[in-house]
């Protein structure tokens, strides 16, 4: 058994590229079930897709790995060429690294962020519903959220931090004198939006709208900030009466138009437009951003925003990456218990079977007692001596035999597994101090 990780991200791949790979959650689980029908020797998956990273994790045969990668590709409509020159492969330790390091925010463009542990929660949630979520990955995954919330408790690595919507708010105050004039639109009602929302909202704006394309969530979103809502196909009318424009909806094409904002902007007689584009794929085309007093910014435009205060956290990351090599020893002891030529899983099995016999004869054997009329405390102490005569048994034969090195050696073995539990001088025979 192996794990491995195949993935893009930030680091490796351009907006674009991560947008032809955005899965939104409730597309998780179908793709995860076309993605084992397609490698049907594939028993484990789990689908991780972000604004910043698009990563599939596995647990079983590695030779998986490259027939994943050609199904990537023909799943984001690109060559597996092109998919190969931005992608990256980690195996075994280093994939079990990686998970920490992205639980723990570590490997976010926002160093030590925390939504991308809630992210990481709702992927595996989704990978159990695809019954994809075996043995392995459950425990990577559960391993990898116990070392995230160490590294949250025992270290600072959320210090300092900005987020992107943080940065967003920050950058809108650089273009306007006074956030209180403005005027800012919402352009869906998901989990960055309320950010964004909760951020602009602490400035007093003048007015805020949310526009959804389903009315009702964008009316609960709107009631918390006081905000106005409006539905997503009166957006390109009414874009004009907004000075600030923040968007990140799950559509998989553009929903605010080069034409739209042309239009909107001869209608402000030019007044600026500060623009931001949080969505992976885009909800602002491209080109808007060429256009003469649009300040547009995507996530990878915020990156150098973010990275304010990072140096402030480099001791933090460093006491981080003490606890993931920790976290990755353990996880890969357990990998290697679980390994069939490793012989323990095989050992474990059989004595437990040995045990579960036992148990049988002594209980049968009970039974019988009891049918005779024998007293129940009798029954119950021939019982308890005959399941631990058993249980002794081998072990008193080996400390019989052989030569008096492996009779010590035996007796080294015995102690610490039946004595753990008493001081070491005791099991000698020797007073305590």
């Amino acid at each position: 058994m192996s794990v491995w990780t195949l993935g893009i991200n930030h680091n490796t791949a351009p907006l674009d590229l991560r947008g032809r790979f955005a899965f939104a959650i409730d597309q998780i689980q179908p793709t995860l079930n076309g993605y084992r029908q397609s490698l049907a020797r594939q028993p484990e998956a789990t689908l991780l897709s972000t604004c910043n990273r698009t990563e599939l994790y596995g647990a079983g045969d590695q030779a998986a790995v490259d027939p994943t990668l050609e199904w990537l590709a023909q799943t984001g409509g690109v060559s597996s060429a092109v998919l190969r020159d931005h992608a990256y492969v980690l195996r075994d330790d280093e994939a079990a690294r990686h998970a920490f390091r992205v639980a723990s925010g570590l490997d976010s463009m926002v160093l030590g962020e925390a939504q991308i542990l809630g992210q990481m929660k709702d992927a595996v949630r989704a990978a159990s519903d695809a019954g994809a979520l075996g043995t392995t990955l459950h425990q990577l995954f559960q391993r990898s959220f116990a070392v995230a919330k160490e590294v949250r408790s025992s270290t600072e690595i959320g210090a300092h931090s900005i987020s992107m919507t943080a940065a967003a708010v920050r950058l809108a105050s650089q273009l306007f004198e006074d956030l209180r004039d403005i005027k800012v639109l919402f352009v869906g009602a998901g989990e960055m939006i309320e950010l964004a929302a909760t951020h602009f909202a602490a400035k007093t704006p003048k007015a805020m709208a949310i526009a959804n394309r389903t009315l009702e969530r964008g009316e609960k979103l709107a009631s918390r900030f006081g905000a106005q809502v409006m539905r997503l196909a009166d957006v390109p009318d009414r874009l004009h009466e907004f000075d600030a424009i923040v968007s990140c909806t799950a559509s998989t094409l553009p929903i605010i138009g080069l034409g739209a904002v042309e239009r909107a902007l001869k209608k402000r007689r030019h007044r600026p437009f500060f623009m931001v584009d949080l969505a992976v794929p885009r909800d602002i085309e491209a080109e808007v951003k060429a256009l003469p007093d649009v300040y547009l910014y995507t996530v990878d435009d915020l990156a150098t925003v973010v990275q304010t205060g990072k140096d402030h956290r480099q001791a933090a990351v460093a006491q981080a990456e003490a606890i993931i090599d920790a976290g990755v020893l353990s996880f890969m002891h357990w990998m290697e218990q679980r390994d069939p030529s490793h012989g323990v899983v095989p050992l474990i099995q059989q004595i437990n079977a040995q045990a579960a016999e036992w148990r049988a004869i002594e209980m049968a054997r009970a039974r019988r007692l009891l049918a005779k009329g024998e007293p129940v405390e009798a029954v119950l102490e021939a019982l308890s001596r005959g399941l631990t005569q058993k249980m002794l048994h081998g072990t008193l034969a080996e400390l019989h035999t052989g030569d008096s090195a492996s009779r010590a050696a035996t007796a080294q073995t015995v102690s610490r597994l039946f004595l753990r539990d008493e001081p070491l001088k005791n099991r000698r025979g020797n007073a305590p101090n």
